[in-house]
């Protein structure tokens, strides 16, 4: 069985989706269910073919998300540290043809999020990022073409 490597945010993420999809979201598709049956002729029956196709979806989701806790193998960032890249490391990297500063945490799958700077550690950019320390450029084949960047410094947040 595969360890998925998580942050303790991100399994408190999951943990917290499930409990709403098993306390609030389950329920809700239950009852819009019996309300659908109750309208009569299932078979053109819109609301009741909606109502089963997102109680599939959640419970998919249900199955999904417990196998991934499961096998979560949760990482307590606060007590790691060094000046080398790892997991869950917020590393800060300039691009070396624009001079753009960016920084990046290093998580899970299922807690990346561009946009708030939380990469994939199965990312094209932090698999170039693991194991390389300050000072140390790299190289990442992104859509654009070859884009080097430099590692200016590495923390543990």
């Amino acid at each position: 069985m595969t360890k998925i490597p998580m942050t303790a945010e991100g399994y408190q993420a999951l943990d917290e989706e499930m409990k709403n999809l098993k306390s609030v979201e389950r329920p809700a598709v239950i009852q819009a269910i019996s309300e659908a049956r109750e309208h009569g002729d299932l078979s053109e029956n819109a609301e009741y073919h909606a109502a089963k196709e997102r109680q599939g979806w959640i419970e998919g989701r249900l199955a999904e998300i417990e196998d991934k806790l499961a096998r979560a193998q949760v990482i307590d960032v606060s007590k790691l540290d060094g000046d080398t890249v790892k997991f869950g490391a917020t590393v800060t990297v300039v691009d070396e043809d624009t001079d753009t500063e960016s920084v990046y945490k290093i998580v899970g799958e299922d807690e990346a999020d561009v946009k708030a700077g939380k990469i994939s550690i199965t990312s094209p950019i932090a698999r170039a990022m693991i194991n390389k320390e300050i000072g140390d450029v790299i190289e990442v084949n992104a859509p654009g073409g070859l884009k080097s960047y430099e590692i200016l410094n590495v923390e543990w947040i």
